[in-house]
């Protein structure tokens, strides 16, 4: 079991290094001029091509990649001076940049957006299997039957529903039209600050994520339940005699939710990763839509630190997804 968890720890080590290079190469040689959208922003008139050379040397766009790459993770780990318009500035590590647009160190504007980000995420993915996962389980036992069809027809009509225009009208009909008791402002308050108001704000938020997901949980929970139903040691487990209370819950769905713990890794780095939409209608200032407003502001470090935050964020679920799957099944710690 230590070797399996210092195996994927070093895998996932190795990934992360892979996808660090890639975004930084991405953002260098990529068609936006980082250097350009530095200097538009530090000048009131427009950037001179003396200026724009300036900024690039600064910036270290004259030197080769390899050693810049290298002074970005040496920020990354311990820190670095950063010289813009003739400005040092002392970035602490984590380093990941000056903003354009605040001339802030990105990490210190992303410490007070990952609480609200993460708020959200455990939320909306706690209630994708608290309801999904029953459903689907409840459904697979019905297979067949009206009731059956009927829930798996409804859930698909909803899943249909763009998941912006889902939103919106939750939005509208819940927080504007009819304010539901349990529901406040929508928005994001500190839990430390007060807990009532920060479930009331992210309520509505958590609601519109988890009976969206939920229906897609709802299938993948009632499929592999099928599935795992027809197995020869469930069929084995009921001529034993086993209360079918036990040859469900015991057997079959601890086999079943190893597909749905697969997928579950994949969803909740993204929403991890940030919700732009989510957090845009609901008025929540966390990663999602830190990273969309500084697109329109062309601040490539911001958008270079939620890209590199994103990737952390699915490459940690997926170690954890791995994890798990050797005490779902016992045949991974075999191995």
């Amino acid at each position: 079991m230590f070797a399996y968890i210092v195996k994927r720890l070093l895998a996932g080590l190795v990934v992360l290094t892979l996808v660090s290079l890639s975004i930084f190469l991405l953002f260098w040689y990529g068609p936006s001029e980082p250097a350009r959208a530095m200097c538009d922003s530090k000048t009131s008139n427009r950037c001179s091509p003396e200026k724009l050379e300036v900024f690039t040397e600064e910036l270290g766009y004259n030197n080769p990649w390899a050693s810049e790459f290298g002074n970005y993770v040496g920020g990354i780990v311990t820190g670095r001076d950063i010289t813009v318009a003739g400005q040092t500035t002392r970035c602490e590590a984590p380093c990941l940049g000056l903003s354009y647009s605040t001339g802030k160190p990105v990490w210190e504007d992303m410490q007070s957006r990952i609480p609200a980000t993460v708020s959200i995420a455990v939320g909306g993915a706690s209630l994708y299997l608290l309801l999904g996962v029953p459903i689907g389980v409840a459904a697979s036992k019905r297979r067949g039957t009206v009731a059956d069809k009927t829930l798996v027809s409804s859930f698909l009509v909803i899943s249909s529903i763009p998941y912006y225009l889902f939103a919106l009208l939750v939005f509208l009909y819940f927080a504007v039209l009819y304010e539901l008791p349990f529901v406040g402002q929508p928005g994001y308050t500190p839990l430390t600050e007060n807990p009532a108001e920060w479930f009331g704000g992210l309520a509505l938020a958590w609601i519109c994520l988890g009976v969206f997901g939920c229906t897609a949980y709802t299938r993948y929970s009632r499929g592999a339940m099928v599935e795992a139903l027809s197995e020869d040691y469930v069929r084995t487990a009921k001529a034993k005699g086993l209360p079918q209370r036990a040859v469900v819950y015991k057997h079959a769905l601890r086999a079943a939710l190893v597909p749905v713990v697969t997928i579950f890794g994949i969803d909740f780095g993204t929403l991890l990763a940030g919700t732009i939409f989510t957090e845009k209608i609901f008025d929540i200032n966390g990663i999602g839509l830190w990273a969309l407003n500084a697109v329109g502001q062309k601040d490539l470090p911001i958008v270079q630190a939620t890209a590199l935050f994103a990737a952390i964020a699915l490459i940690v679920s997926n170690l954890v997804v791995d994890l798990l799957y050797s005490v779902l099944d016992p045949r991974v710690r075999l191995s």
